[in-house]
């Protein structure tokens, strides 16, 4: 979109408690575990929940042992789901596994890539590891706010954080688990100058009506977290607009690993590749080779050489070296995007391996990822690898700014 468009532009958020990311926790979860034990474990890992059921699979090769079942109970509880009554108890539930080895012919690739077996590498390891899959992977980093990233997600992320804060905290005792988000922002001249539409739906108790509902969220979730100087008296402000939401969680949808990628990317603002995060090693590039893009993204945008940065890098499975690296900064760029690829092709290693080592991936993090987005969470301490700007003063001096 040009910069001097007027035009609205939305993105969505979701609580811990949407029975997708109650999938993706669990998911992530047991990558967590299994990384703790196994740094070198292989993990893809899917779950699906629905009424009184989770059902986890996938493959997962490792050498040590992790008690699916009752993972998956602790996460379920931890997000709230503690009662029948809440459409979906941890302690009753049934939990189904169905896992097998990750695929030999898999493994092959990513275990000896292409380089190693066809052009005989053998001098470094990090030459060695293929990607898991082939795929684009997009990363994205703005100057619009303090996470560099677009306004819109950042403040559906925000809002469903308070949201469940203030359920966690007891400030609104009728809350339950689940909830959505979604913020709806004017731009005129490439900046947002209003909020056209701001959307709170929660999960709540059937006694609670939607007078007190409204009341709350506007006053304990909407203004803190909003801008007053975004909200005007045009503003809609939609609370629970179908007016009623008691059966929530995996209860009311059935919930998969995978089916919220543009929540946890950058709200549909810029393309998605398709490929999901959670349950997923880092040797699958779905995955690292997304937290990539963005760190490079990011440490673009933070040196000064753009105000927007979108990367896209594309692998072929069980190759080393990504297979193209296109750079694009919507007209914003110091210098040209030919220049700003050359220089990320000098200063980031998209190998596999290099971003396994170079983001220290192999450690349990991701269960903290699993909702409220991958990317600009800089509420996360220690801050994830892919959210560091420590290459931006070199990028900077490079290209003489």
């Amino acid at each position: 979109m040009a910069a001097s468009e007027k035009f609205i532009f939305s993105s969505e958020s979701v609580t811990e408690g949407h029975p997708d990311k109650v999938a993706d926790q669990i998911s992530d979860g047991i990558l967590d575990a299994i990384l703790k034990d196994d740094p070198n474990g292989r993990v893809a890992c899917e779950t699906l929940c629905t009424t009184g059921m989770v059902m986890v699979a996938g493959e997962i090769t490792t050498k040590t042992y992790v008690d699916i079942p009752k993972l998956a109970r602790e996460i379920v509880k931890e997000i709230g789901y503690t009662r029948a009554k809440y459409g979906f108890d941890g302690e009753t539930c049934a939990v189904v596994t169905a896992i097998d080895e990750q695929s030999s012919d898999i493994a092959l690739g990513v275990d000896n890539a292409l380089e190693v077996r066809d052009q005989g590498i053998t001098e470094e390891d990090i030459a060695k590891t293929g990607a898991g899959d082939q795929g684009m992977m997009f990363g994205y980093a703005c100057n619009e706010t303090e996470e560099y990233m677009p306004m819109p997600i950042a403040l559906a992320h925000q809002l469903a954080r308070q949201l469940t804060k203030v359920r966690r905290d007891g400030m609104v005792t009728y809350l339950r688990p689940d909830g959505k988000t979604q913020v709806s922002l004017q731009y005129e001249g490439g900046k947002a100058v209003r909020a056209d539409t701001i959307v709170v739906s929660t999960q709540h108790h059937p006694e609670a009506t939607l007078k007190e509902i409204r009341a709350d969220i506007i006053e304990h979730v909407i203004t803190p977290i909003v801008p007053a100087s975004l909200i005007d008296n045009n503003t809609r402000i939609l609370v629970n607009p179908t007016g009623r939401f008691v059966k929530g969680g995996p209860m009311a949808d059935t919930g998969l690993t995978g089916r919220k990628i543009i929540v946890d990317t950058y709200g549909g603002w810029v393309p998605h590749g398709g490929g999901a995060f959670s349950g997923k090693d880092p040797t699958k590039v779905d995955r690292s080779g997304a937290y990539m893009a963005r760190y490079a993204a990011k440490n673009i945008v933070a040196s000064g050489i753009a105000d927007q940065c979108q990367i896209q890098v594309a692998y072929a499975i069980g190759v080393a070296e990504p297979v193209s690296l296109a750079v694009d900064t919507f007209g914003t760029g110091k210098i040209s995007n030919e220049k700003i690829a050359a220089l990320l092709r000098a200063h980031f290693d998209f190998r596999p391996a290099a971003i396994i080592r170079d983001l220290d991936l192999r450690k349990p993090q991701y269960r903290a990822l699993a909702a409220y987005g991958h990317m600009g969470r800089v509420d996360i301490t220690p801050l994830p690898g892919w959210e560091k700007t420590d290459r931006a003063a070199a990028l900077k001096k490079e290209a003489g700014l």
